[in-house]
């Protein structure tokens, strides 16, 4: 099977010398590999802006460069190259998001709080962080913790159990949708900056004071501005804080991932639905996100889905019209 495989490849390479480069790519290394260079180019735009910028770019073009590389080494190499085809993709999403972090006040260096503060409050008649301030018990407190700290976890354990069972079709369908539903919620950072109600609507130093939690809070809440450019002992934390509010991608990714779950039935998905059903309450109980910012995640849930189908049917569509057999490769084994 695997000389089968590998005359295809130089069948494809001698037929269509142009098109040779992307015959092992799959939808998602497309997305990955369209998103970093549209992050090149903006780089490239606005890199007066952006200290060592250079350094991204280059980084970029070697993550690019890899994903070519990792794709056309798993279709004639052995079983590791295809668990590392399959599973780079959740390197990517941390990189891109460091990314964001530098090109968000460079390309739109303005925030947007004051306008979704006066939606929330538009919708609800007050501000929902400072409603639900009357709830907080520091056992909850702990719960929602740790749901929300479970976030990247959470799409992980999903193609984790599809790549068990052999659902290789499920496994590429989730993946591409997951990665496709991070880079649109970037791409909603850059339009709509702000720094959450944390920041606006209270006490950013008194969180653990007036928020408090049991045993784990304080780590994983440190965790998580660690992970947005904020440790512990940061000046000024609100200036330097990453622009990732709206849409609310906690709430987007946790959406998809439990739609995708229920939808290939899979073994984990009461766990997924439980749990990412917290880590969305979570979003807003413990301040990180205004209201409006979930409602605009689950619209991106919407758009990830329908511009997913469309991507995956054209991709697969030129596949097959290269080399059928080499399409077929992706087919299901359920």
């Amino acid at each position: 099977m695997r000389e089968i495989r590998r005359t295809n490849v130089r069948r494809i390479q001698c037929v269509y010398p142009m098109k040779a480069y992307l015959a092992n790519y799959g939808c998602t290394d497309i997305v990955n590999s369209v998103f970093f260079a549209l992050l090149t180019l903006a780089l490239t735009v606005f890199h007066r802006a952006i200290p060592y910028w250079y350094l991204y770019i280059f980084a970029n073009i070697a993550i690019i460069a890899a994903i070519g590389f990792l794709a056309r080494f798993s279709a004639t190499r052995g079983h590791k190259w295809k668990l590392l085809h399959g599973f780079y993709m959740m390197l990517c999403i941390p990189i891109a998001f460091k990314v964001m972090y530098v090109l968000v006040p460079a390309i739109h260096p303005v925030d947007y709080d004051a306008a979704l503060i006066a939606i929330d409050r538009a919708l609800f008649g007050v501000d929902p962080t400072q409603w639900l301030s009357r709830l907080q018990h520091p056992m909850l407190t702990e719960i929602l913790q740790i749901a929300y700290g479970s976030f990247y976890l959470l799409p992980l354990i999903l193609v984790v159990s599809l790549y068990r069972r052999k659902r290789m079709k499920a496994f590429k369908t989730v993946f591409l949708l997951v990665i496709l539903g991070f880079y649109l919620s970037y791409l909603g950072y850059v339009a709509v900056p702000a720094v959450g109600p944390r920041f606006t609507l209270h006490d950013f130093e008194h969180t653990d004071a007036e928020v408090p939690g049991l045993w784990l809070t304080p780590v994983l809440r440190a965790y998580t501005n660690t992970g947005e450019s904020i440790p512990p002992g940061t000046p000024n934390p609100a200036s330097l804080v990453q622009r990732d509010v709206f849409p609310s991608g906690h709430t987007q990714i946790t959406l998809l991932v439990m739609i995708l779950a229920f939808r290939f039935r899979a073994g984990v998905r009461w766990f997924l639905g439980i749990t990412g059903t917290l880590l969305i309450i979570a979003t807003v109980y413990l301040r990180y996100h205004y209201v409006i910012d979930l409602v605009a995640g689950a619209a991106f849930v919407w758009l990830t889905l329908e511009l997913g189908g469309v991507i995956d049917h054209a991709w697969s569509k030129r596949q097959a019209r290269i080399s059928p057999s080499m399409a077929a490769r992706s087919t299901d084994t359920e």
